[in-house]
């Protein structure tokens, strides 16, 4: 591997083969899944997804739903419950549940969270480190704690991709 590649890994993922992890979950053709990650309840993933080490896919609360062709990047950690209430009220109050759903063609970049409930359309960026949680449109760029739309994707009739980003005002 440190020839071929230049990495070196975790032992387990000299041993586990990404790719049949993948297929062993029901995810779709040419999607790969690092050992390292955690997956629980009814996660589903479409083809040529690659999903990063030392992720999270918690769909413990109800459906969580990622597309065709993404990137999941390494220590992403996407969940559809919260216990938020229930802690804080001594449970007098149940954990709170809701889907998510992740569209194709979407890039989520290193050590982001995403919370339960939320929807993104496609082909959607999602920028180091932030926290979603609420939706976003198709073709969004988004960015911080909570994460905002500060751009769109553009792509023109001749399949050119562009970042578009908005001005963003002095705050003096």
């Amino acid at each position: 591997m440190k020839v071929e590649w230049n990495r070196v890994l975790p032992f387990s993922e000299y041993v586990v083969d990404r790719w049949e992890k993948a297929q062993f979950l029901g995810f779709g053709e040419k999607t790969s899944i690092y050992d390292s990650s955690i997956v629980m309840g009814d996660v589903r993933v479409g083809n040529n997804t690659w999903i990063g080490p030392y992720t999270m896919l918690d769909g413990s609360g109800g459906r969580l739903e990622i597309g065709n062709h993404c990137d999941i990047s390494t220590g992403v950690q996407i969940y559809t419950h919260d216990t938020v209430k229930e802690c804080v009220s001594g449970g007098a109050y149940p954990k709170e549940t809701a889907s998510v759903s992740i569209g194709d063609n979407c890039y989520i970049a290193p050590s982001c969270i995403i919370s339960k409930g939320v929807v993104l359309g496609k082909s959607c960026i999602v920028c180091a480190q932030s926290f979603v949680n609420k939706s976003f449109g198709d073709y969004s760029i988004v960015a911080g704690i909570p994460a905002k739309k500060i751009g769109e994707v553009v792509i023109s009739e001749l399949g050119d991709v562009t970042m578009k980003y908005y001005e963003v005002a002095d705050n003096k």
